[in-house]
């Protein structure tokens, strides 16, 4: 392979070709840092013309790339297996912002941009890149695309899918499609970005992409209410919909296990309630109008909840600061489960109104197979997506408890099914699920999807082992 790896050094400069172990490790371990996978090398280009180049040269030496943003995946997606055939795909030095059209309402950026920083710039302009997640600080537009990610926000805006209008992509076979256009209406042919948003490299990579952006604000209002149970947070939910329409942005379920821990390991955080309560919601409006406007929405939406009995208590943000702080205890839910050690994670999503069903079926099924286990259930209940994590028992080992996870995953994806869910809602499937998923799709739809790959990628060095 040194002739394959001299070619990556003429076309992107030798210092960009990375073969050194330790240079290497930060682009083969997970997020999560359970697997650390093998790599001929890890490639940067800082163009599309480069990283097409690259492509081609896979393609001439049948060398399988692994595409890669910002590393922060957490389904073994973007890191290459243990075999050491692949190179890594990095697009860190795609970084640039190439346009920003206020009046058109887009942004246009390189895959590697920083979800954060694409934020900062449609700040700047005045507009509003809705995108959110706990990850914005280093996660990439290529990756969020790649995995069509969701976040806090999707209620209103939509997923990555719904906010990208257009992109540029390298082929499998090293050519440049280039569809950066900033329509909203485009009804001539096949929708080629659905196809490639979504399929985690599997079929091309993304290197830059067109995406929408809206006016800022005028305010936003942001709530914590307390509830007795996941079924009043559907009811309050409904109301919360009714009362404030396309104003509401967010709408986060969280367990009180969940905020037992946060309150653990994050003593610093208030903890806004005199007594604990089974259930809470984080509740955000966004309004157009003005912060007085946006507030009495929120205060007549919290008054009637109370009087039709379905929370029981509610505190308010009065500035950015405390909205800060509120979302603070919801943010740092998943930092406080990795304090507390490993535990069994799901990212599902199921029809918002069997969410409170698959709640209560699914614990009874799990304390009955594994008597003591404790249940971190938070996440966007209002676009139905869970995250439905799974820790030991207190006086259970973690290594005994890790052991058992085929069986838990089992009960829980059955379950899933059962309520008509899905057992991947913003994390993608990568070499995780791959094998999973096999349960749970129907031949004919994975099939189809099998033949979209061996169309666009015959060779299979595009991410070899994800998703199919």
């Amino acid at each position: 392979m040194s002739a394959f790896l001299d070619a990556c050094r003429d076309a992107v400069g030798a210092s960009r070709v990375l073969v050194e172990s330790g240079e290497m490790r930060p682009y083969l371990v997970d997020q999560r840092r359970r697997h650390i996978g093998k790599a001929l090398g890890v490639v940067l280009p800082a163009s599309t013309n480069e990283a097409a180049d690259i492509v081609r040269l896979c393609n001439a030496h049948r060398v399988p790339l692994v595409p890669q943003g910002g590393n922060t995946g957490l389904v073994l997606g973007s890191v290459p297996d243990d075999s050491g055939k692949a190179i890594v795909l990095s697009l860190s030095r795609m970084n640039r912002i190439r346009a920003v059209d206020a009046l058109n309402n887009t942004i246009t950026v390189e895959a590697g941009c920083v979800l954060q920083r694409v934020q900062h710039a449609a700040a700047e302009a005045h507009r509003l890149f809705p995108l959110s997640l706990a990850a914005e600080g280093s996660c990439t537009i290529g990756g969020n695309l790649a995995s069509n990610a969701g976040g806090t926000a999707v209620l209103r805006y939509g997923n990555a899918r719904e906010l990208c209008l257009g992109l540029e992509v390298v082929t499998a076979q090293g050519e440049i499609w280039n569809g950066l256009r900033g329509l909203r209406k485009d009804n001539t042919g096949y929708d080629l970005r659905d196809l490639y948003i979504g399929s985690e490299g599997t079929l091309g990579v993304i290197t830059a992409a067109v995406l929408k952006l809206f006016p800022l604000p005028a305010a936003r209002a942001t709530s914590l209410a307390a509830l007795r149970s996941p079924d009043d947070a559907l009811r309050f939910l409904a109301l919360a919909q009714e009362r404030c329409a396309g104003a509401l942005t967010g709408f986060e379920l969280m367990s009180d296990f969940c905020l037992q821990l946060v309150r653990k390991h994050f003593p610093q955080l208030a903890f806004p309630f005199a007594a604990h309560h089974a259930q809470y919601v984080l509740c955000e409006l966004s309004d157009a109008e003005s912060e007085e406007h946006a507030a009495g929405l929120r205060e007549r939406l919290l008054r009637d909840a109370l009087e039709q009995d379905l929370i029981q208590d509610a505190v308010t943000a009065s500035s950015l600061a405390q909205a800060r702080e509120l979302w603070n205890l919801r943010e740092a839910i998943p930092l406080a489960q990795a304090a507390e050690g490993q535990n069994i994670k799901h990212d599902v999503s199921l029809p918002v109104s069997a969410i409170a069903d698959f709640i209560r079926h699914t614990d009874r099924e799990l304390e009955a197979a594994f008597p003591g286990v404790r249940m971190v259930t938070f996440g966007h209940l209002g676009d139905g997506n869970l995250h439905y994590n799974v820790a030991p028992p207190r006086l259970e080992s973690t290594p005994s408890f890790m052991a058992r996870q085929p069986a838990v995953n089992r009960i829980v994806h059955d379950s899933v099914h059962r309520f008509g869910g899905s057992i991947s809602a913003e994390h993608g499937l990568g070499a995780l699920k791959r094998e999973e998923i096999l349960r749970y799709k129907s031949d004919v739809e994975m099939n189809l999807m099998r033949t979209i790959k061996q169309a666009l990628d015959p060779l299979n060095l595009m991410n070899p082992g994800k998703v199919v």
